[in-house]
This record gives C-alpha cells, sequence and structure tokens, in this order.
C-alpha cells in the first residue's frame, strides 16, 4: 500500500510579540515527531503536531541541560495533557503551557501556534 503524501498551502506560525513568524509548511510536522526552527533572535522553537492535528509550540532548549534538543523528545499524554520528554534526561514538559511535569519550579516558554495561509 503506498500513502499519498499530505498537500496543503499552510504553513506554520508563531506569535513573537504581537507579530506572527511563519516558520515552516504544514507538511513538515508529522503526528508525534517535533521539529526545530530558528527564531530571529538566535533562539530555537520545538514545534509539534499531534494526530488530531493540534499544534504546539515550546521553546527547543531544555532548562537542565542547556541543550537544545526538545524538538527531539518522545511525545505523549499525562491525565490528558499532552507533553514532550527530553531526550537527555527525561524530564516531561506540558506542550500547552511550557511546565515540567516533573519539577513544579521549572518551565519553559510556551509559543502560541496556529496555520494560516
Amino acid at each position: 500500500m503506498t500513502l499519498a503524501p499530505e498537500t496543503t498551502d499552510l504553513k506554520v506560525q508563531v506569535r513573537l510579540d504581537a507579530d506572527w513568524l511563519t516558520v515552516c509548511d504544514l507538511t513538515h510536522l508529522l503526528p508525534g515527531r517535533g521539529v526545530a526552527a530558528l527564531l530571529p533572535n538566535g533562539g530555537q522553537v520545538a514545534l509539534f503536531r499531534d494526530r488530531a492535528g493540534r499544534l504546539y509550540a515550546i521553546d527547543n532548549r531544555d532548562p537542565f541541560c542547556g541543550a537544545a534538543v526538545l524538538s527531539r523528545g518522545l511525545t505523549g499524554t499525562h491525565q490528558g495533557r499532552p507533553f514532550v520528554a527530553s531526550p537527555l534526561l527525561k524530564q516531561r514538559f506540558d506542550l500547552e503551557t511550557g511546565q515540567c511535569l516533573d519539577d513544579e519550579g521549572v518551565r519553559v516558554t510556551a509559543y502560541e501556534v496556529r496555520a494560516a495561509a
């Protein structure tokens, strides 16, 4: 069986202050996998799309080790909340809020994200 690739003209945009920044084509986001994008300030954002098509964007830098790796983490849910687990030390970050689920005192930036034409 051959699956047809998804075709769409939609772009993924992240809100930075009052402006929306286009970071990639929606087709680059595969459900359950992350993608990193470079921001104008030199930082990185980790983008995710779940199987229901919802989009999430958080800071890509793991605050526990300093490496820009969260886009490479494993995604899942805990008590109905979507998360990504860091591939290095395995701490889980809520994809909607950026809150670390394993340490209440730690969070990463969560960005507003949308798909737009």
